[in-house]
């Protein structure tokens, strides 16, 4: 049984929800019952990456990763928080990978994404409908905004609910020609490619963090650094003004 975890953005708390197998007849079970096996993969996980998801509402951002991680098409909306979190566990040569999803939740209704959606991001997977010729207009407003806080990560296309007219795969969408990105053409409604489109992404984001050059990247740890040089530097400040107005004792 998987798990999700959407992030309520304003206090952090997070909130579980599970979900049955895709064949299950039996009503939820207690989490209780269960044991927690993300934890322990977490604890031995050799990496952890980021993956992030964009695009117009509606498009199936949700319901794609829904399909991927819990085995099952559900038709209703997972949140209306700021942000959902989905961890996920993946092997890749070998390697255990800790997999964080990020899902809008309904930022994207503002046509912007808060800057801290994009940090740390190791891969992007960027999502129109098939069927609602905007949303493919749209795809050029949210790389841009994609490109300004990251600006090399790599970056699949999806082409999403061609299950509606399969005759759209014969099409050409030169956005994703254009900038040189990969595009896939799925189905969260039959589950066409699905599995395909993450396990891509999650190997294209594990090589990323491996071999980036990317230079956010480097300001970043700069920054880092920065931040854990000043630490030790006040650390020692402290102790001896703390040795100077402390008095002796008598």
């Amino acid at each position: 049984m998987k798990r999700a975890y959407a992030v309520n953005d304003s206090d952090k708390t997070p909130h579980t929800r599970s979900y049955p197998g895709l064949n299950s007849q039996e009503p939820m079970a207690s989490d209780k019952a269960q044991p927690c096996e993300l934890d322990q993969e977490k604890y031995d996980a050799d990496d952890n990456v980021k993956i992030i998801c964009l695009g117009d509402s509606a498009v199936g951002k949700s319901k794609l990763m829904e399909r991927f991680l819990m085995d099952g098409f559900r038709p209703q909306q997972l949140s209306t928080y700021a942000l959902t979190l989905y961890k996920h566990t993946a092997t890749v040569d070998g390697k255990t990978v800790l997999v964080d999803f990020w899902d809008t939740a309904g930022q994207e209704r503002f046509q912007s994404m808060h800057a801290s959606y994009y940090h740390k991001a190791h891969a992007c997977i960027m999502v129109f409908d098939v069927q609602r010729k905007v949303t493919y207009k749209n795809l050029s407003t949210w790389y841009t905004e994609l490109r300004e806080f990251r600006p090399e990560i790599p970056c699949i296309v999806v082409a999403n609910k061609i299950d509606a007219d399969i005759k759209v795969t014969q099409k050409s969408f030169n956005f994703a020609r254009k900038f040189s990105l990969p595009l896939y053409f799925v189905s969260a409604a039959d589950g066409t490619n699905v599995v395909k489109l993450f396990n891509d992404a999650i190997r294209l984001a594990v090589s990323y963090k491996h071999n980036s050059r990317d230079f956010m990247d480097e300001v970043l740890q700069e920054l880092e650094n920065f931040d854990l040089e000043q630490k030790e530097e006040e650390v020692p400040d402290q102790v001896q003004r703390g040795n100077i107005e402390s008095p002796s004792p008598s």
